[in-house]
């Protein structure tokens, strides 16, 4: 086995462990619902295991994916991979959470680890996509993850990675992000076990992450409407993972299983024709909220 091989193969056994830890917390915070298992194989060589959640106690929908696959590029999506060739290895967990209450954030995360000829690298992040924020999930959000960059030397850096999500996680055609950001960082290379230490940091930390805020906001009542404005701001979660969504394309042009690629996709969704909320209410709030800013840095208020 070569070292490329060897990591790899270390690589994706982290991954396909850090889907069953994840899943089981999961469903135990759920308390409803268990996770659908589907195990697939690629046309081209690879395939992954996919699990999905629904209509659970506290998720509408939840998706944690796994998968490692390899095989050719077409020539021309090669042509816009870095690296020589078309042959290509991935493996790596991809999660969305979609939950019922309009008071509980969606929340994605993904860590991958790609090569493809000679060059081989991690990428990966999280983020939160609140319908009605509160500044305490949001500030304690990206301090979980200002502490992991915090343990470990260049290449991550948190400034850079936080910024780095702020510009990616941004649909141009609407000039707004698609939430409040957390880290983000892709093509990142050097020695393998310096940066998988801080891919695995990464993933062991998205429980801690999310499920404070989970605990928080689970059982708070809520009306039909603030359900319909979670459903208005699903639209521009759809927006930007069909629009621009760098995994959802590389899982189009890599030959992907469909089902699985587009598990991100939230269960109910409306668009409303040139909605604007009023001046002063909880809907104008979140917009303000969009707007990046230095949430690690914020003081806690201990919201309720």
């Amino acid at each position: 086995m070569s070292t490329t091989d060897s990591d790899r193969s270390e690589a994706a056994s982290f991954f396909r462990g850090l889907q069953d830890r994840i899943g089981a917390a999961l469903e135990e915070v759920d308390g409803v619902a268990h996770f659908r298992t589907d195990d697939w194989q690629r046309e081209g060589g690879g395939g992954g295991r996919t699990r999905i959640l629904v209509d659970g106690g506290v998720f509408e929908k939840a998706g944690v994916n796994y998968s490692e696959v390899y095989g050719e590029m077409a020539p021309e999506f090669a042509a816009q991979i870095p690296g020589e060739g078309r042959a290509f290895t991935a493996t790596g967990i991809s999660l969305v959470l979609h939950p019922h209450s309009p008071f509980l954030p969606t929340v994605h995360a993904n860590f991958r680890f790609l090569t493809k000829g000679t060059k081989r690298w991690f990428g990966g992040g999280a983020d939160l996509t609140p319908y009605y924020p509160f500044g305490d999930d949001v500030i304690h959000f990206h301090r979980t993850w200002r502490d992991v960059c915090s343990r470990h030397g260049p290449p991550v850096d948190y400034a850079r990675f936080k910024k780095w999500c702020d510009e990616y996680f941004f649909l141009a055609h609407r000039a707004e992000a698609r939430g409040v950001g957390g880290i983000f960082f892709d093509d990142l290379e050097g020695d393998f076990e310096t940066l998988f230490r801080f891919v695995k940091d990464c993933g062991n930390a998205f429980l801690e992450a999310y499920l404070p805020i989970v605990g928080r906001r689970k059982d708070m009542p809520y009306s039909e409407g603030e359900r319909a404005f979670q459903e208005f701001r699903r639209g521009r979660y759809v927006e930007f993972n069909l629009l621009y969504d760098r995994g959802t394309l590389f899982g189009l042009k890599t030959g992907g299983r469909i089902e699985s690629i587009l598990m991100s996709l939230p269960p109910v969704v409306r668009w409303v024709y040139d909605f604007t909320p009023q001046l002063g209410s909880r809907e104008a709030k979140l917009y303000e909220y969009l707007k990046p800013r230095e949430w690690a840095d914020e003081p806690i208020h201990d919201e309720t």
